[in-house]
Formats: C-alpha cells, structure tokens, sequence
C-alpha cells in the first residue's frame, strides 16, 4: 500500500470518524497519483501541498487537538516561548491543551507557498490557519511547519503558528521553492553529518556577522530574496524578502549592533543538502537585572541552497 493511501485510512481511524475517510478519498486519490509520478520537482511540490490540504480537511471535522496531532511526526519539535521547545507528539499536543479552549474548537489551514528538498524527503509549507471557537468566535493565524517524508507519507518535524491581525490578507499561492531536478535520496552517514555540520555553521555564521555589521545588514545577507519572516500576533500576513526582513528585525536598532545573539543546538537536513532546519536559543546581549537569568527565546529557521556548492540562506523563520 502506498504512503499516501495510508495517509488518509490513518487520518480517518485517529479521529475515529469512517465518514470521514470518504470525504476524503477525491484528495486521497489525487494525493497517490502524485506520490506515483513525483520525481518531478512539481509533482513533488504537488505532493506536499496535498498532504497540508488532506491534514486540513480531517481538521474541520474534529478538534483542534486531533486535527493538528494527527499530521504531526512522532518526533515533532514546537517552540514554546517562556517555556523552550516542546519536544514529540505527546509535549506538543500538552502545550496546545494549555489553552482549554483548543479541546473544543476547530481548525483548518490552508498552504500558500511550498518547498522541497532534491530527494523529495523534506519540505516546507507557511500559510493561513482559523481557529474556530466553540461559541462562533473566529481566530485568525498564521503557521510554518516543516516536513519530512517518511514511511507513513510527510508529517511535521517541526511547527509553529501565531496569530494575526483579523484584516483581509492575500491567499493565492506564491510561486514554490522547487529544486532544479529530483535525486535520489542518500544513504551515506557521513554525507548527512557534513550537510548538518554546514547548516548549523550558517546559522553560527549570520549571528557572528550580525554582531560585527549590525542586525540589518546580517539578515540581508543571509537571507533570500523570496524568503518568508513569519512575524508576529499584530501582523496580518507575511514579511516577504530579505531586504524588506531586514528592516523590520531592526527596526530602531542603532546602525552596525544588534540587540540579540543566537546559535543553534540541533538541525535537520535532507539527504540532497539543499534543505534544511535548525534550532536553537535567541538571548538579548544587555546584561539582565541584577539576579535576574538572561532570557532564551526559541527558534527555528529553514534554510535552504541551489546546490551543495552554493551557500545557505534562509527561506522561511
């Protein structure tokens, strides 16, 4: 049986709803035409943004809780500010409990840009998610989540969401971040020790150099030029390029500082070296209050590169 045949019987027994499972056969079926033809860059594209939109559709028809656990690696990391990372299925799902709330309401999303990696084992997807309350209330969000594609199809490695201001926001889907050709994937450990080693380096690397040329400038030069800032809670949609990245993370920094540093502890990264994930802690550089701990936000930033030879810059945060 193919992955994403399994992907929607699995989605449908989780949340216990045979229904369910016919509603989602016309997305299920196109879902496993694409599995079968995506060693193509747009089938593969094709591919994961069925998988997003599948997870969706099983979403509104139960809970919060269930439609977000359901698409969700065992392994899945979430940052969880004031509190670090939460870490597998079970932690991610404690810290979306937190808010009672979630056990009653709904949510459904929708992708408008994608990317994967050249072996078509790692992807990414950003869009647009509503929760809706128990009670009618609607809360509009944003999300990125992170892929990896496995035995069971692509689940979530990693995710995060926030909301947004409840104002009109563009969704027609942006152009995807395709690679130029699919390979196959690799199996050599130390290959995948070297493209993990290099994308932790670049993610050392642009926090080194933003505190010698400034915030500003170390976000313009590592980023790309359709990168994606996901923002925050006051902001309706997506800060989109590099440049204009930059600018909104130094907004009333003095030219040449930076308030923050950052380095990463852990990553992720497709067997092809052109896609990957890395996560660590952004701590202010000002001394805290005397007997106070330093704060520690965590992060994660998508990178991606044209090639193994090209540098690495960040697509998506």
């Amino acid at each position: 049986m193919r992955p994403t045949v399994r992907l929607a019987k699995e989605v449908g027994a989780r949340l216990g709803r045979r229904a369910l499972l016919f509603r989602l056969l016309p997305l299920a079926c196109a879902t496993l035409l694409l599995g079968a033809q995506a060693r193509t860059p747009d089938a593969a594209i094709a591919e994961l943004l069925a998988a997003d939109r599948t997870f969706s559709a099983a979403s509104a028809h139960t809970t919060m809780l269930d439609g977000l656990a359901s698409m969700m690696a065992a392994d899945v990391i979430m940052p969880v500010p004031g509190r670090g990372f939460a870490d597998g299925s079970a932690a991610v799902r404690a810290e979306l409990a937190r808010d009672t709330l979630n056990a009653t309401s709904r949510a459904e999303w929708s992708p408008i840009r994608g990317g994967v990696s050249a072996d078509g084992m790692h992807g990414f997807t950003y869009g647009f998610i509503t929760v809706h309350r128990a009670d009618g209330t609607l809360i509009p969000g944003k999300y990125l989540a992170y892929w990896v594609r496995g035995a069971d199809g692509w689940r979530v490695a990693a995710y995060k969401r926030t909301r947004r201001s409840p104002v009109d926001v563009d969704t027609a889907l942006r152009p995807a971040a395709a690679p130029r050709a699919m390979v196959a994937a690799n199996r050599d450990t130390s290959v995948l020790r070297a493209h993990l080693e290099s994308v932790m380096q670049a993610e050392r690397d642009f926090a080194a150099e933003a505190q010698v040329i400034g915030l500003g400038p170390a976000f313009t030069k590592y980023g790309s030029a359709d990168a994606m800032n996901l923002g925050g809670a006051d902001t309706p949609g997506f800060t989109f390029g590099n440049v204009a990245i930059a600018e909104a993370v130094s907004a009333g920094s003095p030219p040449g500082t930076s308030a923050v540093d950052w380095g990463p502890e852990r990553a992720l990264v497709a067997s092809s070296g052109d896609l990957g994930i890395t996560f660590g802690f952004i701590t202010p550089n000002a001394e805290p209050a005397a007997g106070q701990a330093k704060p520690r936000f965590p992060f994660f930033t998508v990178w991606r590169r044209a090639s193994r030879d090209a540098p690495w810059r960040y697509v998506a945060e």
